[in-house]
């Protein structure tokens, strides 16, 4: 924002000191076309009577009095000459303040009709429709961003309405049959339980839409064992995992250090699995890979699902997206999952990119070692393994979370 400001001063800076240039050069200019036009009409006049034989008349009596006043003349003809000059180009800057005052109401309320001003201010021109053409983009992009906020507005009030109503539904009937038989209690006491659940889910992600300003994530870095923090993940997600009848399969380098925001890289990956694990097929494998790549850590998450066009790939990561547009409660999200990573991934110096074929979708997360960052850094002494130190198995290759 600071080097963006500064560029903006820099750049009015110039602007202005080219207009005044420009406008004191043709002043200058005039005065030199003017005085030099008056001595070439004196020099030719000159030339004329001094080659001619006049004749006592009254052209040679004018003559005779021009000749001995001449320098008065010539005076006052450059002093009339300057004060009209002058005052001329004295109202030629109100003449460009009013064509700027024209050009301001425009970019106020910017049309597809590009800002047209006088030849002088052709480079005031350019950067006003560079400003316009941008405004045109930024308000395209807030008017798409609306739509699909107030699109998924709609859609979290359907799925919060659909399982509120099972949950009153299945707790109704429990009430008014006491003494309905335990198994069958059970089983109805375990889904609404579930709806439940589900509906804690979708108030979070609302609350996501009025909490998470993207431009405004603060990091708090310390060392992070990024081999914990993934073990970690999968282990964590084992209930989930185990609804699908899916297998995890946790492949990576032992000891990958970055330094990182925990709290917020957790977030990252667990909104990655948990969409690999909405999309994917059922009884199928989702891996978790992780290594040393020139210098960089790249983890990579794969799973088994439709193809994501490729027109998607990139739109995924935005605010409010959703690829299905779906309002399924098993897997309608608010769209903000995805665009949250890849605002906290570039925050932490990395980069985030997806790739689908037919039968298979790959999302590959890049960040900076320990090491990349100590050399722009430097080191903390703060080590932090993510939010609990609670861990089934040692971190290393080829740990297997899978369903029963």
């Amino acid at each position: 924002m600071h080097m963006e400001q500064k560029k903006s001063d820099t750049n009015r800076k110039y602007l202005r000191t080219q207009l005044t240039g420009q406008v004191f050069g043709n002043y200058i200019l005039a005065l030199v076309i003017y005085v030099s036009a008056l001595f070439a009409i004196l020099a030719i006049g000159w030339s004329v009577s001094i080659n001619i034989s006049w004749q006592p008349s009254s052209i040679y009596y004018l003559l005779q009095w021009v000749k001995e006043w001449i320098i008065a003349i010539m005076s006052i003809l450059i002093l009339i000459g300057w004060i009209v000059i002058t005052l001329r180009f004295m109202t030629r800057p109100l003449r460009y303040l009013d064509e700027l005052v024209d050009a301001s109401e425009k970019l106020a309320n910017p049309g597809e009709e590009p800002i047209r001003l006088s030849r002088a201010m052709k480079s005031v021109e350019d950067e006003l429709n560079l400003v316009r053409e941008g405004a045109l983009r930024n308000a395209m992009l807030a008017k798409e961003a609306e739509q699909r906020k107030n699109d998924l507005i709609v859609y979290l009030a359907h799925d919060l309405k659909t399982p509120l109503t099972s949950i009153v539904a299945y707790l109704t009937m429990l009430e008014d049959h006491p003494d309905m038989p335990e198994e069958e209690r059970k089983a109805y006491t375990h889904i609404a339980l579930e709806k439940s659940i589900r509906l804690g889910e979708l108030i979070n992600e609302f609350f996501d839409i009025t909490r998470y300003n993207l431009q405004n994530i603060e990091l708090e870095p310390v060392e992070i064992d990024l081999t914990m923090m993934l073990e970690q993940l999968a282990d964590e997600l084992y209930g989930v995992l185990q609804e699908k009848k899916l297998t995890c399969e946790v492949d990576v380098e032992e000891d990958l250090m970055i330094y990182g925001d925990p709290d917020k890289l957790a977030r990252v990956f667990d909104n990655i699995l948990r969409n690999a694990i909405a999309y994917c097929y059922a009884d199928t494998e989702i891996r978790i890979e992780a290594k040393m790549k020139d210098g960089d850590i790249e983890i990579t998450f794969t799973n088994a699902g439709d193809k994501i066009p490729g027109d998607m790939l990139q739109t995924i990561f935005e605010k409010f997206y959703r690829v299905d547009g779906s309002r399924s409660t098993g897997t309608g999200g608010a769209g903000l999952g995805l665009a949250i990573a890849k605002q906290i991934v570039e925050l932490h110096g990395g980069r985030i990119l997806a790739k689908s074929d037919d039968n298979r979708t790959q999302f590959v997360v890049t960040l900076p070692s320990k090491e990349k960052t100590e050399q722009k850094e430097g080191s903390e002494d703060e080590v932090h393994t993510h939010r609990r130190l609670a861990f089934r198995g040692k971190a290393g290759r080829g740990k297997r979370v899978q369903s029963k």
